[in-house]
């Protein structure tokens, strides 16, 4: 148990299920801090360059903890955004939300995200085999990673107000 007055909550998943527009909801709702991790990656250099044939950024996972962690701090009080989850630290999260999209829905985000057939079949098929699921079930205690549906504005809204509340019975049960 940490002393935070606050938690942190991780919100990952395959790129294109809605986890920027979740977050930045559920940091609206709860008071909470939004961190979107690809900017910090961008904003403090947290990469080796590149990736031309992905068309993304090598990340440099060790950098972007050294960055983050006096953000999350001893407080707490973040929602995480990021597309991974199996270099943070356990001890930074509460709650991990693993966002899933049925293959349709989230094949025509990234469609109309412009990405290329390649970036689109890679990350289809690591939504099909759960790879981000796995990956947070690998890292983190079961009974803090919860998958969530998200692949229509009501489900989006359901989930916001369903952390919302775990947010608040988490301070009830961790604050007194």
């Amino acid at each position: 148990m940490s002393d935070r007055t606050l938690p942190n909550i991780l919100v990952t998943g395959t790129p294109g299920v809605g986890k920027s527009s979740t977050a930045s909801l559920i940091a609206e709702k709860t008071g909470l801090k939004y961190i979107c991790v690809g900017d910090i990656v961008k904003e403090n250099a947290c990469h080796e360059g590149m990736d031309t044939e992905y068309d993304s950024l090598i990340l440099d996972e060790d950098k972007l903890v050294d960055v983050l962690e006096p953000m999350v701090g001893a407080e707490g009080g973040c929602i995480i955004d990021f597309h991974s989850c199996d270099f943070f630290p356990e001890r930074w999260f509460d709650l991990v939300i693993v966002l899933r999209a049925r293959t349709e829905v989230l094949y025509d985000r990234l469609l109309a995200r412009g990405y290329s057939e390649k970036k689109r079949t890679e990350n289809i098929e690591c939504e099909i085999m759960m790879v981000v699921l796995e990956e947070a079930k690998d890292g983190y205690d079961e009974e803090i990673v919860q998958e969530l549906q998200s692949n229509t504005i009501e489900e989006m809204n359901s989930n916001v107000e369903r952390v919302k509340q775990w947010a608040e019975q988490w301070k009830i049960d961790n604050c007194n």
